[in-house]
């Protein structure tokens, strides 16, 4: 097959070019539609649950809205996970499915389920699913401040809300936009008890005039003659005026006015009673906008119209109020990451160009190989567009990995045909031009196609990874095998039509003398195969040893999911401890934001303390999030976080966690906490709980390598309990459910109806004022209307006492949970939770039905070490299987694997030189290299069988210099190629968007240096002393009886 195909290919050689120019021109047109990402999609199909339940605590909401809810979905099809967090008055589950379900399927299955369990919730709680998008998703932070003095915060908040999110949730790709800070507007009637007893009016006569006095209805029509009007009959409240004469009273003697709203009740426009979250830009009060996109949306185009949008939102803003769209911004990292990737394909492209003319010294066998490369590209290109493929970090690093290869097969059938060209034009009897390029190519044809199938194949089983080290590798595997086989293509089409077009007349052609490189390196090797033949067993032993030696180094080095990566800016958490007001929190946040902007590299610094309204983002106001963004700077991102440490370590009482935006959100996804370590404590008791991880904590906190020690903020808070006495009720004559409604809405304050504002509708609450709710004693005097018609104060019939309750409650597995975190400062992952096993190990008493599990980092890298373990043995076994179907023997097959030991040799080196650290990473690149890495063995071993076969070489030692040192050049330069190309990567750890690349590039990179130079004297000693019988079994079956 593969001889018709460059048959076909000469034959049709202008044909042949013609499709390759027009193949060009459509990739790269492809190309420029393709949409752009950090990475692939590494979103784990992940339903929200949000519950408001106002007014539960937090040990209610658990009972009654988050343990439903759970389970209810626990069971459904493809759920793979549940978590929960419940909170004052909020619950919030996250149903996890299989990372190949369909999310609208899954919204589907808990939209049943929530169905199914409504009826069985609070009546006042509503249960909403959190829009598609997920944690990835959000894209850019804005904020919004103002330096207008008369521009309030309900003002700013009113702006954020209708003039610019609005405006922005308009735009396609925008999937919700969560606003925080400020205050949002509404209408306050604050009742005044006394007021309502002089005039005997209850509390809930008040909530229905109020319901009565804002409504509008119809009238029908009025009919004419010629015409007829609609009749509308408007008593909506239209402002704070109206709102404050509003009638109270229905008796109204004729002598006195009707009582009204404001005779009883203060009435105001101000901000939330009860504000739960609050924003700060740059140390200064504001409101933050988060932003999150749409599954499968061009982040870097979606921010560009985003961006287009505020310039224009800007315009119509009043004066002094602006934008900041500068606080986060996904695409920054994106474009410096894509930027540094297509960096490293330029100058790897550059570098190959080089090492090919040095070795080819001629300009058209340099052109007719490196045509290789773009043509392999936009194959790859259109590939992606076929699959519904990004450009991202991972796609083109598999292109930025494979750069060096994808010339490789080109340079051999290159070499070659100059070769025979060359020869030919010596002989005697010349032939046909196109004769000669076409024995040429098929000459080499087996070895190539091999090779490639090799590589290719021990790719494959990467395809089965799960997880998220699946989705981040595939791409890059995808990206990898359609370029190496795209490349393979050219090779035997492009290549032979170019080569006999481009070769033939060259005047250098008449010459055999090879280029001064060439010569030197022949001679160099020359010496010394001539020195390893007669002491083949000196040699191997050698090598030998140090293949051991590297074996034994490879226990100590450290273990990590997957490389730190440097994406210029940090998300910090800043936790006060559980029970500290908002207006505390705001306090310290804002200072952490000014002592943030003491060190040099912060450029800018939004702020987020507590959570805004039905936000999946569910922070206690006991904690502040902040995003911090750095200016381009030299010095080393430690340092940077040595020196954040150092200013927020100042601060009394608070716990400090330091990450970046897109490793944070990793860690959520794997683990459901943002930190590289979750150690999990799961149980019944909540005290137990606490103990014991307030126990665990104190074991560990000495680990070398820990940093950001934390235990989960889960901790008693002060609460105000009213526990009603039933005797005492029935002697008054009270109902306790609605004494227990009463109590809500007096203290609490309940949504009684809204007033529209054009297109705006601002609610309007009803509670009692602040002086009947400041202490214990204030709230026993609280009136109520008793069934006999009586008022009584609440204290009559119910006690008021201090006591405590649980401030969070977190879920995991229908169970609950307490974690203590951290992060790592200067060691690997892995290494730190040994350290830590064995200490719990030793020293951790757990009672009966309590239980530890490790998360985070730790947890995702030993499932993806096991799986990439498992892999390898099946990429080795099909790679083994592979070489016997070509050579049809064991020992052949074997002799080409001797390959991957010369290979591990410098990567274990490699590893070591860069810090020692094992990662996801570095294995993906120990797979890739083993393919790689057997290329030389195959073209050596098939070139001694061809000598022997085709032009009457015997088994000897002339035949194995003569076959080594033809082969020495093509294998030269395709390692060089490989090596060369891989240099930008190696040289490039811990830049933006190489982070995963790098440590893949060092293990491919010094694995084949090892193994090229160990090959080529390897190789030649292993086929002189087993090759003898094999090759006659080889040449047996060709129908060639000489050796």
């Amino acid at each position: 097959m593969f001889d018709n195909i460059i048959r076909f290919a000469l034959n049709y050689r202008l044909l042949v070019v013609a499709l390759a120019a027009l193949m060009l021109v459509y990739g790269f047109q492809t190309l420029r539609s393709l949409p752009v990402d950090v990475f692939p999609d590494l979103n784990r199909p992940t339903v929200t649950i949000i519950s408001e339940a106002e007014g539960l605590a937090p040990e209610e909401v658990e009972t009654l809205v988050t343990f439903p809810i759970e389970a209810a979905v626990n069971g459904a099809s493809g759920v793979v996970r549940v978590r929960s967090s419940s909170s004052t008055g909020f619950s919030i589950v996250y149903v996890e499915f299989d990372w190949d379900m369909d999310i609208y399927l899954a919204r589907q299955i808990v939209t049943e389920k929530l169905i199914q369990i409504s009826g069985t919730l609070p009546k006042d709680v509503h249960s909403i699913m959190g829009p598609v998008s997920s944690i990835m998703g959000e894209i850019m932070f804005i904020g919004i401040t103002s330096e207008n003095d008369d521009v309030s915060s309900l003002d700013l908040r009113t702006i954020a809300e209708w003039d610019v999110k609005q405006r922005l949730l308009g735009i396609n790709g925008v999937s919700k936009i969560t606003a925080i800070g400020g205050d949002v507007k509404q209408y306050h009637v604050m009742v005044d008890p006394q007021k309502m007893l002089n005039h005997g009016i209850s509390l809930h006569q008040v909530r229905s005039a109020l319901e009565n006095a804002n409504v509008n209805t119809t009238g029908g029509f009025l009919l004419e003659p010629y015409k007829e009007h609609s009749i509308r009959n408007i008593g909506r409240i239209r402002s704070l005026d109206d709102l404050e004469k509003t009638v109270i009273a229905k008796e109204v003697s004729s002598d006195k006015p009707a009582l009204t709203l404001a005779d009883i009740a203060g009435v105001e426009m101000a901000g939330p009673i009860a504000k739960r979250g609050d924003a700060s830009i740059n140390g200064k009060a504001g409101v933050l906008l988060a932003i999150s996109k749409q599954p499968n949306t061009d982040t870097i185009n979606l921010t560009r119209r985003i961006e287009q949008e505020l310039l224009a939102i800007e315009k119509t803003l009043p004066k002094g109020v602006m934008l900041n769209p500068e606080i986060f911004k996904q695409a920054d990292f994106i474009e410096n990451a894509i930027h540094n990737i297509i960096e490293a394909l330029r100058d790897g492209s550059i570098l190959v160009a080089i090492i090919l003319f040095l070795f080819l010294l001629n300009f058209r066998t340099t052109a007719i190989t490196l045509v290789a490369i773009p043509l392999s590209f936009v194959v790859t290109f259109i590939i992606f567009k076929w699959l519904g493929m990004s450009i991202n970090t991972m796609t083109l690093g598999g292109l930025a990995v494979a750069i060096g290869e994808l010339v490789d097969d080109a340079i051999v059938d290159v070499e070659n045909v100059f070769r025979r060209l060359r020869q030919n034009k010596n002989a005697q009897k010349p032939k046909a031009t196109l004769r000669v390029v076409f024995e040429a190519s098929k000459e080499i044809r087996n070895s190539i196609v091999f090779a490639s199938l090799i590589v290719v194949l021990v790719f494959l089983p990467l395809f089965s990874m799960s997880g998220l080290e699946g989705k981040v590798f595939i791409p890059l595997g995808v990206a990898y095998i359609t370029s190496i086989a795209a490349s393979l293509l050219v090779s035997l089409t492009v290549t032979p039509a170019l080569c006999s077009y481009l070769l033939p007349n060259m005047k250098r052609m008449a010459h055999e003398k090879d280029g001064w490189l060439v010569r030197g390196i022949k001679a160099i090797h020359g010496k010394l195969l001539d020195f390893a033949l007669p002491r083949p067993k000196a040699v191997l032993g050698l090598v030998g040893m140090i293949f051991v030696a590297a074996l034994l180094v490879v226990p100590t080095f450290g273990r990590e999911f997957l490389p730190e990566f440097n994406e210029g800016s940090f998300t910090i958490n800043v936790t006060l401890p559980p029970g500290t007001s908002l207006a505390e929190s705001n306090r310290m946040g804002i200072l952490a934001e000014n002592l943030m902007h003491e060190i040099p590299e912060v450029a800018h610094t939004g702020r987020r303390t507590g959570r805004a309204e039905e936000d999946e983002h569910a922070l206690g106001v006991n904690t502040t999030e902040l995003e911090v963004t750095l200016k381009p700077s030299a010095r080393h991102k430690e340092n940077i976080v040595a020196d954040i440490r150092e200013k927020l370590g100042s601060i009394p009482g608070v716990i400090i966690n330091i990450g970046q935006p897109i490793s944070h959100r990793i860690d959520f996804i794997t683990s459901g906490i943002r930190a590289q370590i979750a150690i999990k404590i799961f149980g019944d008791d909540l005290n137990i709980l606490r103990q014991k991880a307030a126990e665990l904590q104190n074991l560990i906190k000495d680990v070398e390598g820990i940093a950001d020690l934390q235990m989960e903020q889960q901790l008693l808070i002060p609460q105000v309990h009213i526990n009603f006495d039933r005797d005492k009720a029935r002697q008054h004559g009270v109902m306790i459910g609605e004494a227990a409604e009463h109590a809500e809405l007096a203290l609490q304050g309940q949504t009684i109806t809204s007033i529209i504002d054009g297109n705006r509708l601002y609610d309007v609450i009803l509670r009692l004022n602040d002086d009947a709710r400041q202490d214990k004693e204030s709230i026993a005097r609280i009136p109520f209307d008793t069934l006999r018609g009586n008022v009584v104060p609440l204290g009559l019939f119910a006690d008021i006492e201090e006591a405590k309750g649980p401030n969070l409650i977190n879920r995991e597995g229908v169970n609950r949970r307490m974690v203590v975190q951290a992060n790592t400062q200067g060691r690997d992952v892995v290494s730190v939770v040994k350290d830590i096993q064995k200490i719990l190990d030793a020293e951790l008493d757990l009672p009966t039905g309590y239980y530890l599990s490790y998360g985070g980092q730790f947890e995702s890298q030993a499932n993806a070490q096991r799986n990439i373990l498992i892999l390898s043995v099946f990429s080795l076994l099909g790679m083994f299987l592979a070489l016997y179907m070509h050579f049809k023997s064991v020992s052949l097959s074997l002799q080409v694997m001797l390959a991957i030991p010369l290979s591990f040799i410098g990567a274990v080196v490699g590893v070591y030189v860069t810090g020692g650290v094992f990662s996801i990473a570095t294995m993906v690149g120990f797979i890739a290299l083993t393919g790689i890495a057997s290329r030389n063995g195959i073209m050596m071993i098939s070139h001694y069988l061809h000598l022997m076969k085709y032009e009457g070489e015997s088994f000897d030692l002339n035949m194995l210099k003569r076959g080594t040192q033809e082969r020495l050049v093509p294998v030269i330069m395709t390692a060089l190629t490989a090596l060369l190309a891989l240099t930008p990567l190696v040289m490039a750890a811990g830049e933006s968007g190489k982070e995963i690349l790098s440590p893949v590039a060092v293990v491919i990179f010094s694995g084949l240096f090892s193994s090229t130079l160990l090959n080529l004297i390897v190789t030649p000693l292993v086929f002189w002393m087993f090759g003898k019988k094999p090759s006659q079994n080889y040449l047996d079956r060709q129908g060639v009886s000489r050796l």
